[in-house]
This record gives structure tokens, sequence and C-alpha cells, in this order.
């Protein structure tokens, strides 16, 4: 029960957050149109990962929301580079922090 609850924050706060962050940070860096479209597949694969692992690690789930919210952890950390809907992303993304 409140692994659910903790899991719906984590989407709430986190998932959702990052997913339009993400998509405005390549947007802004020009990225090829498939790439920006590729966020939803990929969030939509990463996404339950990462609400799984939330509902089953609080203090993860709890650090990693102060430091996505804080800026302290880019958006493209908690994306699974492995995984081929979101490499070129990522790619984008960690080039991008790479630069600045």
């Amino acid at each position: 029960m409140i692994g659910e609850w903790i899991a719906a924050l984590f989407a709430a706060f986190v998932i959702d957050p990052v997913e339009a962050d993400i998509r405005q940070r390549l947007e802004e860096m020009q990225a090829p149109v498939q790439v920006v479209a590729q966020v939803g597949d990929c969030l939509r694969t990463t996404g339950p990962m990462l609400v799984d692992r939330a509902s089953g690690d609080l203090w993860w789930a709890a650090t990693t929301a102060i430091s996505v919210t804080t800026g302290l952890t880019s958006p493209a950390e908690l994306l699974d580079a492995e995984n081929p809907a979101c490499a070129p992303i990522a790619g984008y993304l960690i080039s991008a922090d790479a630069e600045a």
C-alpha cells in the first residue's frame, strides 16, 4: 500500500517533470525531431523501472526526487543509456551537460 503511494508520488514529482524537462532541453538544443519523439518511448520503458525501484527503495526515491528537483541530478542520469529508445536522448543530454 505505502509502496504504491510512493510510486505514484515518484511518478508525479519525478517522472512527469523529467519528461517535460528532457523535451524542453532537446528542443532548445534543436535536436532532430526523431530524438525528441523518442522521449515518450524511452520513459514508457524506463519509467516503470524507476517507479518499481522507488516503491522498493524509499530512501532512493526520496533522495532522487530531491536531487532532481534541486538540479543536483540531471534528468539524463535517470535514463537507461543501454535502452535503445533512450540512448540517443541520453547522448544529447550528456553532451550538453559536458559543454555547460
